[in-house]
């Protein structure tokens, strides 16, 4: 008989890098929220709007990733007070893994049409599996546009995905409101 056993939070028992990765980056909706943070999404309020998940996860999840070293929260408004996140280097550094799981999960999208595909900014090549240029070779993620795909949904219900209707470069800040203007 299999009793019924909590999951941990982490893998303390695992000597291993994929392991001590999953403990910072492994948990439910933090792979969604860098993807956001790569799109331009820098706003509280705008995660979870676009996310959809419960306002104390994703607390939890962006103070884990500031506390990471992957993320840095500063204010931006001091009545009320707000923060806006900011992926730093060390969060910059995780753009392979999200383009290769983008990569992956586009290549098994149950009607075959993709959602969001990616370019080289400077000469509008899409990028080829491992973020290489056709034309100009590896491009930093500074250098990428976000495009949508044949599948996105054209008049979605939150104001981010309306905003990524339109071709965006990642890591400038996503400004959904201005998008509704």
């Amino acid at each position: 008989m299999v009793k019924n056993m909590a999951l941990g939070r982490d893998y303390a028992t695992q000597a291993c890098e994929i392991a001590h990765a999953l403990t910072v980056v492994g948990e439910r909706w933090t792979l969604l929220i860098l993807r956001d943070a790569f799109y331009g999404v820098t706003r509280f309020n705008d995660f979870q709007t676009h996310l959809g998940m419960s306002r104390s996860v994703l607390a939890e999840r962006l103070q884990k990733l500031e506390h990471a070293g992957i993320s840095l929260r500063r204010p931006y408004q001091t009545a009320p007070p707000r923060h806006e996140y900011m992926l730093t280097q060390r969060g910059i550094d995780l753009w392979p893994v999200l383009l290769t799981l983008h990569e992956w999960g586009s290549e098994r999208t149950p009607q075959g049409q993709r959602l969001h595909f990616y370019r080289h900014a400077s000469c509008q090549s899409q990028l080829g599996p491992y973020g290489q240029c056709q034309t100009c070779g590896p491009v930093a993620p500074q250098d990428v546009e976000v495009v949508p795909g044949e599948g996105v949904t054209q008049n979605p219900a939150d104001p981010v995905s309306r905003a990524l209707l339109k071709p965006h470069r990642l890591l400038t800040p996503l400004s959904p409101a201005a998008a509704e203007a």
